[in-house]
């Protein structure tokens, strides 16, 4: 998996694409917040905010 980061990092500096970095920063906070959502227990507590 870490391989996969450093591609992508490697791949952002090459191409000068650093707009892409904060787009998938975001969509992997979404996707962090949907798993712990989930969770009956966290899920009354983020319940406002969904």
């Amino acid at each position: 998996m870490w391989d996969l980061v450093r591609d992508f990092a490697r791949f952002l500096r090459q191409e000068k694409k650093w707009w892409l970095a904060p787009l998938i920063g975001v969509l992997l906070l979404l996707g962090l917040l949907v798993v712990v959502s989930s969770s009956t227990a966290v899920s009354s507590f983020l319940y406002p905010f969904l």
